[in-house]
């Protein structure tokens, strides 16, 4: 009975996005927003229709968030495209390097010396809260492989990185709050830092650049280029470069964003051998591609174009409309589980959190860094704003309640969790349209 409440709710949510969407399309809200607000209706303050215990649903909730944050890492890595010595990157390396670590320690220092938190819960909620969101992040983000406007290149790139290098942060905070003394400080650095973040990029980047080389080559080579299935190779990929990098105690998360983007820079290599442009672009594949004559399979003028080009274009177009969906999906349900446990959870103090955290802290460390020519002010004050935080900070949060937080500092983690998550959706949810459509304007000018 509970499993076909839930899955009937799922269902309506989902039915009341569809049909609401050539509304919401001009109004000054995401899709996050009326998720959570469609939860807060259906939970306890509302309806009633659901109900769920964080502490009893913690272990299978780490494992779908871990999810939708895995699938969100590697379209992210998908989609960007600039070769890693353009200058761009620089952008998403010091947002996901400096810029990340000036608000986790920003927010260290506010919840220990402005709300009396302990030093080690103060850098565990820091760390769960400091890092940019890659699945609610969507709408500021790259809008595809052509686009390398550095807002958005920063923010994609930053949202790809800084989910795995956080991770050493919240490991820290379970650490001080252990009370084992200072002596696990140097394993720390050494295992958590240097091997581990490292270890999960290179591990993840060779593994798809390596996969998508062969693939490529192979459905040249065989003429397949419109008849394998790609979203296997997409699966198989993720699956394969979190394993891999799990399995030497480096971070998954930095493996499988790396995977996708040295599976981009395969296709980067053929194109710029055919000196062509994106492929996906110039062909899409048709539904249902793998089981039609090729000759019928896709869409676009195959004719002007290579079999390297015409491999490339579909495989990347079903990688990232698969990835995009599965994506959308937990989205759509992880915000809506968020928006009926909302009212459980509350906690005021959060409204000072989010203020801080949204409007001072991160605005001051995007400000603190020493950009140059990269960006200019108004492009500064927008990556400053833009730190949308959502389902990797769920993430976090139950990863720490599985590694036995005392009930105290459990609660407490939970309700700032869950309230800045919250807020952010909501307040970043309402702003980021009408601030991108004044920076369209402003590039136009």
């Amino acid at each position: 009975m509970i499993f076909t409440v839930w899955v009937a709710v799922l269902g309506a949510v989902l039915l009341t996005l569809a049909l609401t969407s050539s509304y919401l399309r001009w109004m000054p809200v995401t899709t996050s927003a009326m998720c959570l607000v469609l939860g807060v209706a259906i939970g306890p303050a509302g309806l009633g229709l659901l109900k769920l215990d964080i502490a009893d649903s913690s272990v299978w909730m780490e494992h779908l968030t871990e999810i939708a944050v895995v699938f969100s890492l590697f379209v992210s890595g998908l989609k960007l495209r600039l070769p890693l010595n353009n200058r761009t990157w620089r952008v998403a390396y010091g947002l996901a390097g400096p810029v990340m670590m000036l608000s986790i320690a920003g927010l260290c220092l506010a919840l220990h010396y402005l709300f009396g938190l302990g030093w080690g819960v103060s850098m565990l909620i820091g760390a769960m809260l400091a890092p940019t969101d890659p699945v609610l992040a969507a709408l500021v983000q790259v809008n595809d492989a052509r686009d390398d406007d550095r807002v958005r290149f920063g923010l994609s790139g930053e949202a790809g990185l800084n989910d795995g290098s956080a991770f050493p942060f919240v490991i820290l905070g379970l650490l001080m709050m252990r009370g084992d003394g200072s002596g696990f400080l140097g394993e720390w650095v050494l295992r958590n830092v240097l091997w581990a973040v490292p270890a999960g990029l290179l591990i993840g980047y060779w593994m798809g650049r390596g996969i998508g080389k062969l693939t490529l080559s192979m459905r040249i080579k065989n003429a397949d280029s419109t008849l394998s299935p790609n979203d296997y190779l997409a699966l198989a990929l993720i699956a394969l470069a979190y394993v891999a990098a799990e399995s030497v105690h480096a971070y998954g998360f930095l493996s499988v964003f790396a995977a996708g983007l040295g599976l981009r820079q395969a296709e980067v290599q053929a194109a710029d051998e055919e000196d062509a442009p994106p492929a996906e672009h110039l062909v899409q594949p048709v539904v249902g591609h793998e089981a039609v004559d090729p000759r019928q399979a896709v869409l676009g003028d195959t004719q002007a174009l290579g079999d390297g080009q015409v491999a490339a274009g579909v495989m990347m177009s079903d990688m990232l409309a698969f990835g995009s969906l599965v994506e959308r999906a937990m989205e759509v349900f992880l915000v809506t589980l968020l928006g009926v446990v909302l009212a459980t959870h509350w906690d005021w103090r959060a409204l000072a959190i989010g203020a801080l955290l949204f409007a001072v802290i991160r605005p001051l460390s995007v400000l603190a860094m020493p950009w140059g020519r990269l960006l200019d002010g108004p492009q500064r004050l927008l990556i400053g704003w833009f730190g949308i935080r959502g389902i990797g900070s769920l993430f976090y949060l139950f990863f720490a309640l599985n590694h036995d937080l005392a009930p105290p500092a459990a609660q407490l983690c939970i309700n700032l969790t869950l309230s800045v998550v919250a807020l952010s959706i909501l307040v970043h949810g309402v702003s980021t349209q009408p601030t991108l459509a004044w920076y369209e304007r402003q590039k136009t000018r």
